[in-house]
């Protein structure tokens, strides 16, 4: 409904009219138009660099969370306070503060070179993986203590226990969650065109510098937010209808 709402706004305000003391120029985002033809294409680009940061960070929160939900099982209390400490504090930064921290601060703190997809990626990934980690956690104590017991009677070291027994399991309970996750990295992605990054609203933002029609080229980014959005959640929703059948 809000794709055909949408539509029906971009048609109705189509060819220059003056409506409510503004000149709507939706010709310039228009695929009929050889200039709206031009800077759509120019827009569409920022959707590999937008999946390619999104996936990256995603796949790296997945094992930093992990290895701190790992933390966060353990009888060690300095694991624990490790689990807890950086839970705590990366759900309590905001994203764009990160984002702005990595690449500004990091670089400087620790001496070294950051690209922009490094630094993008890098801070997605820090904040996700707090996220990851309690997702985790709920999916390996899921878990039934029978089976860890049978594991440990047949000689299972705890490392062979985890690998073979309760992960493979706790894999298939979380990943509906963990496709949740990664529309949500997605939508706070748009959050790394601060720093230059060449994503879908970094590149609409450089070509409302040039055009300057701000309401038809944001709300050409919305659509194209909401395809991608949308068609990622579809994907997440028949994942979940495959593991409640499995």
């Amino acid at each position: 409904m809000i794709l055909v709402a949408a539509a029906a706004l971009l048609l109705a305000s189509c060819g220059g009219q003056v409506q409510g003391g503004y000149s709507w120029g939706w010709f310039r985002v228009s695929p009929f138009t050889e200039a709206g033809q031009r800077n759509l294409l120019f827009m569409l680009r920022g959707y590999g660099p937008t999946l390619a940061v999104s996936f990256a960070a995603w796949a790296v929160s997945i094992v930093l969370g992990l290895a701190l939900a790992v933390l966060g099982l353990m009888k060690n209390r300095l694991a624990q306070a490790v689990n807890r400490f950086y839970v705590n504090v990366f759900r309590s930064v905001p994203v764009l503060v990160m984002i702005l921290w990595v690449y500004y601060g990091l670089p400087v703190s620790l001496g070294i070179d950051l690209s922009v997809f490094a630094s993008a990626v890098i801070a997605l990934a820090l904040t996700d993986a707090a996220f990851e980690a309690e997702i985790f956690r709920a999916g390996i104590q899921s878990i039934e203590h029978d089976q860890v017991e049978s594991a440990r009677s047949l000689g299972f070291t705890p490392w062979q226990t985890y690998r073979h027994v309760i992960l493979p399991q706790a894999f298939r309970r979380i990943l509906p969650p963990l496709g949740n996750q990664f529309v949500y990295i997605l939508k706070i992605s748009s959050l790394v065109s601060v720093i230059g990054f060449a994503d879908l609203t970094r590149k609409a933002n450089e070509l409302n510098v040039s055009e300057y029609r701000p309401l038809e080229i944001y709300s050409i980014l919305i659509l194209e937010y909401l395809v991608i959005i949308l068609l990622a959640s579809f994907l997440v929703k028949k994942l979940e209808a495959a593991m409640k059948t499995y």
